[in-house]
């Protein structure tokens, strides 16, 4: 039986291993009900899904909820929970300053049927929004292209510090970047969060890391070409470099 915990219903999670770990709390999180925000999906050999509970002191909280969902390296064989590769990189990120959901509980163990079950409980990220759901509500036009310039930098300084840190988020599709804006017009200040960071992980060089994803964003996302261009130089400016293919 496997346990990473953070603070009851705080902020601030524990690296493995755990001192005598409370069996009851991970029941409780498992029991807990909400609304699904991901189905539970078949993959990996087992089933992974996400629901949003909203606790009774109006807290809202995510649990990626998995059973039989595992992933194999060579560090780990016959196979390991994913939430527990994703609970280190969000805390890796976290300590690079790279804004992500913050972890509140994650735990795994075997059944009697030697199957994983696994959870994953993060605390919302309140007023970010998914980057291009901003801009279809009309976040650009309303704050002007200065300032839409300014979300770009602050995209390109995100991506380039958790790259800097040899940190391969691996799933970087525009969908997995939120912005929170506050304020109003080209004064307003502007924040940067990534999400599911399930197959995030190490690099042995920073350049490495940022190659694969950044390629794998310029597939998987809508920039146009002349905005494309302004992420890449804000992102080379950041990085200090460089990367090679990203241009077109």
């Amino acid at each position: 039986m496997s346990y990473v915990k953070g603070k009851k219903m705080g902020l601030q999670s524990v690296k493995e291993p755990v001192v005598n770990p409370i069996q009851n709390e991970f029941d409780q999180f498992w029991s807990q009900r909400g609304e699904w925000v991901e189905e539970p999906n078949v993959r990996r050999g087992g089933e992974s899904g996400v629901q949003r509970l909203v606790m009774d002191d109006g807290q809202t909280l995510y649990a990626k909820r998995q059973t039989g969902h595992i992933y194999r390296s060579l560090l780990h064989p016959l196979g390991r929970p994913t939430v527990l590769r994703e609970r280190e990189a969000l805390e890796g990120l976290r300590k690079l300053g790279v804004v992500v959901p913050e972890v509140v509980f994650c735990g795994a163990e075997r059944g009697e049927d030697n199957a994983w079950r696994a959870l994953l409980v993060t605390v919302a990220l309140e007023g970010f929004e998914e980057i291009e759901k901003w801009q279809a509500a009309g976040g650009r036009e309303r704050h002007g292209e200065l300032f839409y310039e300014r979300v770009l930098k602050e995209v390109a300084a995100t991506l380039a510090r958790m790259h800097l840190g040899r940190w391969q988020h691996s799933c970087l599709y525009i969908k997995h970047i939120f912005v929170r804006v506050t304020g109003e017009g080209p004064d307003a200040n502007v924040e940067v969060a990534l999400l599911d960071l399930e197959k995030g992980r190490r690099r042995l060089t920073a350049q490495g890391a940022a190659q694969h994803d950044m390629k794998q964003l310029r597939r998987h996302s809508s920039f146009s070409a002349a905005d494309w261009q302004k992420l890449i130089y804000f992102y080379q400016a950041a990085f200090g470099s460089s990367i090679k293919g990203l241009e077109s």
